[in-house]
């Protein structure tokens, strides 16, 4: 085998979401990296939905921007259609979303890797670690070359062994159209790792020109869009609609049809699939009694005619697809360009992870993406970046950046993964995070951006513009708690509008705020100074002020529980010596090997009582 002649700091393998953002990572903070993938055409590749964002996801790609990643600018320079969801409900489960130009979105990341100092990017397929006394020194890839790395980040996707299906035809590939990897996750189980299968899938992608867009639902973009990057000064590229369309009974009577020779129901499929992104024949077989279901029609591009129907992904045959997407109003005459499939593919266990996605197996290993078991983009990317970041951080010899479940939706999907694991493809929601209140999307960069700047991945410009943004947010808070207004001097419809007939006291302008009804556009009509504040200000002005008493909340419970997650358990620690413990908790302790108290009393079934034991413990042994 040839030795390529460069000694790599880091080695990423895979050109997906999440090798995209590792390798940017550790060469902006001044590592040589080598980004290796099969297919350099398809890096930053939308196997799935065009689509970056949404619930839960949206806060993820604000962490990966805060932090100093590329995901949130290229969505901003590449994106077709901007919503911020959920704008009824309070701050903290609002989230951005946006409809990408598939293709842009592709090419524009390609570019921004191509040009990045200290990475080089090469076409090939790692089949093989080169591992010795338990430490990772390189690659071997399957054209015969040999790379070394003092680090390397696994990102492989789908592609591991990946299994494509369609009705009962199945053949290998990483998704349609691209090869899959064979070799590595069977090394990888040789290695001692836990390799098991998952299964995910896709929509067919169907011709617009066939589509009568007319019996439709058209659904616009937000007037004007909201960029993801907190430096996107604005959405400049004009904006394209999305339309809603609807399934019927025919079409679940069709798909009831065809399930005899679905591979989902008839054993082919081996795979555990996602459960909160089931196929349309899993979701006709789970809700019989609902009518319809909801799609989107979504558009793949500005300069392409390929539309993506959200929400009805399907392994059934060709035959029983077009029935099934011709049934749906205005998509009688529909053509499938691409066919929709099912893939399974291979994952390792995130439970031989550390938090900072190092391998507990293998020193200087880290995984990141699909290979821990995740589903989506924003997962995977943000796993990635992670791992780039740690790995640049250990060829600096410094210690590896980790978010508590406190810090960032980041630390609370890291700390679900290496904590307790996961048997299906793993998805991001506000509702995993016990602190959300913190963890809001418009705070990202108030949370992160120093965290970014001291790994040196953040740019000095970027860092500035939010130190400036830091002190006028301080300094608003300020004015609007010592600026007072008499309720006699207001306009008296502002004072029937808000009950303050009768008060005689002046009101400072934070106790208006305090009002839940009294938005920053109201005090601008009584506050000259508030009308030049700017968006970004504002906002965090506002709901520091309204929603302080339940932060301050949060904020008690974090401190409560920093005992916990700061108590490391040393890693060769003998659970068999320790009395007190069940024959069931020393299993599991065995199992997950946990590296702090607070990832202990997360796994499953463990005990207050295991808990203080544990704590005991680690008092005794660092007395001694």
């Amino acid at each position: 085998m040839l030795v390529y002649e460069k000694n790599y700091d880091v080695i990423v393998v895979g050109g997906g979401h999440a090798g995209c953002e590792a390798a940017l990572a550790s060469a902006r903070m001044g590592c040589q990296t080598l980004l290796l993938t099969i297919n350099l055409d398809a890096i930053a590749l939308m196997s799935c939905n065009p689509a970056i964002g949404g619930l839960a996801k949206g806060h993820l790609v604000k962490e990966i921007d805060a932090l100093g990643g590329e995901m949130g600018k290229n969505i901003d320079a590449t994106g077709i259609q901007f919503r911020i969801l959920n704008t009824k409900k309070g701050p903290a489960v609002r989230a951005s979303r946006a409809q990408a130009d598939k293709q842009q979105y592709r090419l524009r990341m390609k570019l921004v890797l191509e040009q990045q100092d200290r990475l080089d990017l090469k076409q090939g397929e790692v089949t093989a670690l080169h591992v010795e006394e338990g430490t990772v020194l390189g690659v071997a890839t399957k054209n015969g070359i040999g790379y070394r790395g003092n680090t390397v980040i696994l990102t492989t996707g789908t592609f591991m062994r990946g299994l494509i299906h369609i009705g009962l035809t199945n053949y290998p590939g990483g998704r349609a159209g691209d090869l899959p990897s064979i070799g590595l996750s069977e090394h990888l189980a040789q290695l001692g790792f836990a390799v098991g299968r998952l299964k995910t899938g896709t929509p067919a992608r169907l011709d617009g020109r066939s589509i009568d867009f007319s019996r439709l639902e058209p659904q616009y973009g937000d007037d004007p869009p909201i960029p993801f990057s907190f430096s996107t000064v604005a959405i400049e590229q004009p904006q394209v609609p999305c339309h809603i369309a609807y399934t019927n009974e025919r079409s679940h009577a069709i798909i009831r049809a065809g399930l005899d020779r679905s591979p989902l129901y008839s054993g082919v499929i081996e795979g555990v699939g996602p459960r909160y992104c089931p196929s349309i024949e899993d979701k006709v077989v789970r809700f019989p009694d609902k009518e319809r279901h909801q799609t989107f029609i979504e558009p793949e591009g500005r300069d392409t005619v390929e539309v993506y129907p959200s929400g009805l992904s399907t392994s059934l045959p060709i035959d029983v697809q077009i029935a099934f997407y011709r049934s749906i109003a205005g998509l009688e005459q529909v053509e499938i360009m691409r066919p929709a499939y099912a893939i399974e593919y291979d994952y390792v266990d995130p439970i031989q992870l550390h938090a900072s996605l190092e391998t507990k197996l293998v020193r200087n290993l880290y995984h990141a993406g699909q290979i821990n078991g995740t589903s989506g983009y924003e997962e995977a990317a943000a796993q990635g970046l992670m791992a780039g970041i740690n790995a640049a951080l250990r060829t600096k010899d410094r210690e590896p950046l980790v978010f508590g479940r406190s810090e960032a939706y980041i630390g609370v999907m890291i700390d679900d993964l290496v904590t307790l694991g996961t048997k299906e493809p793993y998805r991001m929601f506000t509702s995993r995070a016990e602190y959300r209140l913190l963890l809001r999307e418009d705070n990202a960069d108030i949370r992160l951006r120093e965290k970014g700047y001291e790994a040196g991945l953040l740019p000095e410009t970027e860092y500035r513009q939010f130190l400036t943004k830091l002190t006028r947010i301080q300094d608003e808070l300020a004015r609007v708690q010592r600026e007072k207004v008499l309720p006699s001097a207001l306009d008296p419809w502002l004072v029937e509008q808000y009950d303050l007939a009768g008060l005689q006291n002046a009101l400072t302008l934070e106790q208006l705020l305090r009002r839940p009804d009294f938005t920053y556009a109201d005090l601008a009509r009584i506050d000259r100074q508030a009308e030049e504040v700017p968006a970004v200000v504002s906002e965090q002005v506002e709901i520091q002020i309204k929603y302080r008493g339940y932060i301050e909340r949060q904020v008690e419970q974090v401190e409560r529980s920093k005992k916990l997650e700061s108590a490391r358990i040393p890693q060769d620690l003998d659970y068999q010596e320790l009395a007190g413990l069940t024959a069931e908790v020393r299993e599991k302790l065995q199992k997950f090997r946990p590296d702090t108290l607070g990832q202990a009393s997360r796994i499953a079934g463990m005990t207050p009582a295991a808990i203080t034991v544990l704590s005991i413990a680690l008092k005794m042994r660092a007395a001694r």
